[in-house]
């Protein structure tokens, strides 16, 4: 009797321990980057930590937010990578994200270690890209409208139903771009701005890429978005050109956040170290990702559009990466700019 008792606990404690072993094993991530980004990292990954399954879900910055923020008690996501940092900010703000020092960061870009101290150590940047436009070249010609190089040419009556940019509710792009002008011009200029602009907006996309991407169809013919995503398109051998705003612009620092609670932290650590390093950044180019890595040792591409070659304003990412002053202005794009979109 003792021996069969002896013999179902071993194998209780067997299971036990391989269920422990599979639990630590996995991990959970949202991609707020291109989707095949996502894909081509999350294999890699993979290929190089064949002991970690990663079940990967991509979703826009501003929707991976909000399901951060609804998990907030019953966390079901590890880690968040990519996206835009305002909202990873504001999920540090508010304590859905924890604090994690890679031993990687003293290899960052200043603008990344810069990131993560900001938000004490619950984010921080992986890569940078300035934000602007992209055109199609061919729909320009053949509607003989004049290219666009500063945000001022954007409200021209020529370009009316030509433009499409992203809602800043679920795009972390778009919600770059109005935090950008709003810093730019001022806030009362810059709503200003947008209301003009809105007679030439013929769609508020759900992705921040998905203008530059109709455009490249012939869908629209201009869209706002980060300029890497409108070279992203012209190296494909669409008919796109990409623009820095003359006045200036903002830019984006591509982030990263593991979720406060995650259930498989060990699992999370490893992929945000190898995130980090030089090696896995190197890589992101060849998925046709043309930011700048936070890696100052990472290969970057030809194409990627150079900050030293673009007029960048000062962007304040810690005052609009905050929670009041995130939903201040969303709401009131909501009611000054979006109810009129519907």
């Amino acid at each position: 009797m003792h021996r069969v008792n002896l013999m179902a606990a071993i194998v209780a404690g067997t299971a036990l321990s391989a269920f422990s072993v599979h639990a630590a094993e996995q991990l959970n991530m949202i991609c707020s980057a291109d989707v095949v980004v996502c894909e081509q990292m999350t294999n890699l990954f993979e290929q190089q930590h064949p002991d970690i399954k990663v079940s990967m879900v991509r979703l826009s910055a501003g929707e991976a937010y909000a399901r951060i923020r609804t998990e907030a008690r019953n966390p079901r996501t590890d880690i968040w990578w990519a996206g835009t940092g305002d909202p990873h900010m504001q999920a540090a703000n508010e304590g859905l994200t924890q604090a994690y020092q890679s031993p990687l960061l003293d290899q960052q870009q200043d603008w990344a270690r810069k990131q993560a101290e900001s938000a004490n150590y619950r984010t921080v940047g992986i890569y940078a890209g300035a934000l602007g436009w992209g055109y199609n070249t061919q729909l320009l010609e053949q509607k003989k409208i004049k290219a666009p190089t500063c945000w001022s040419d954007l409200l021209d009556t020529a370009y009316k139903g030509e433009i499409q940019m992203a809602n800043p509710n679920s795009s972390g792009t778009a919600y770059n771009t109005l935090a950008t002008l709003v810093q730019l011009m001022g806030e009362e200029k810059a709503f200003d701005y947008l209301k003009k602009l809105n007679a030439n907006i013929s769609q508020y996309t759900k992705s921040g890429s998905a203008p530059i991407k109709a455009a490249a169809r012939g869908e629209t013919t201009i869209g706002i978005v980060f300029m890497h995503d409108a070279v992203a398109m012209q190296v494909d051998g669409f008919p796109v050109k990409a623009v820095a705003p003359c006045e200036g612009t903002g830019f984006e620092i591509g982030s990263m956040s593991i979720v406060k609670g995650a259930r498989n932290l060990a699992s999370a650590k490893v992929w945000y170290d190898w995130a980090l390093s030089a090696e896995a950044q190197s890589h992101m180019k060849d998925a046709k990702s043309y930011q700048l890595p936070s890696n100052r040792n990472a290969a970057i591409s030809e194409y990627s559009p150079r900050f030293e070659n673009i007029k960048l304003i000062d962007y304040d990412f810690k005052t609009y990466g905050d929670t009041a002053k995130r939903k201040e202005l969303l709401s009131r794009w909501d009611k000054e700019i979006g109810a009129s979109a519907q």
